[in-house]
């Protein structure tokens, strides 16, 4: 199967809370990427009948907390895929210094801020 994804993800391994309306979960976050997120099916998970959801975590030995609007893209007992929906300037630019410092290829990142950019024109 070729693939498709256009965005490198990063292993980075995270507690995070993940919130809809009134309910809250704790799980964690597996890797990510500048436009998306996986984490793991957290303990007495159920999807509701919106696909929105908030998720929040902080960086390891920071007291940075990263904070974004997610969409459910797809639900297994192990994974939750989630696409970012909307994330505010200060977590979208600890989000790109995250990816930058573990992709290592500055080409690549840029090629990918560019491509993300350019969703965002046609939505």
């Amino acid at each position: 199967m070729a693939e498709r994804r256009k965005f490198s993800r990063v292993v980075y391994r995270t507690p995070a809370t993940i919130r809809q309306n009134d309910k809250s979960w704790e799980t964690k976050v597996l890797d990510l990427s500048l436009k998306g997120a996986l984490l793991a099916t957290p303990a007495g998970w159920e999807s509701g009948n919106a696909d929105d959801y908030d998720l929040s975590f902080r960086l390891h030995d920071s007291d940075i907390e990263l904070d974004m609007d997610l969409k459910l893209i797809q639900e297994s007992d192990e994974y939750l895929r989630f696409q970012i929906d909307h994330i505010d300037i200060d977590s979208a630019s600890h989000l790109k210094r995250l990816v930058e410092l573990n992709v290592g290829n500055d080409d690549l990142l840029h090629r990918e801020i560019a491509q993300l950019t350019d969703l965002k024109d046609t939505v």
